[in-house]
């Protein structure tokens, strides 16, 4: 049992070190940006992810709104 774990703990030690070694070993090396907003070919299609399309949408006024907001201004 004790040395099942203690085998299990060196594999995933070892692969910790080997996906790491680029981000350990580069000079400024850091973890890919997996994120939609960081990719520049999404961005220019204009799409977001789901977070900045809710806030978008919660921030766009329809017609309604619109005409309300300039009946009061007046």
């Amino acid at each position: 049992m004790f040395t099942t774990f203690v085998l299990t703990v060196i594999i995933l030690f070892v692969c910790v070190v080997l996906m790491s070694v680029k981000i350990l070993l580069k000079k400024g090396g850091r973890f890919p940006n997996t994120h939609i907003d960081g990719n520049a070919a999404l961005r220019a299609k204009g799409i977001h992810c789901a977070k900045t399309q809710m806030k978008e949408d919660s921030e766009h006024k329809n017609l309604c709104d619109k005409m309300v907001e300039v009946n009061n201004n007046k």
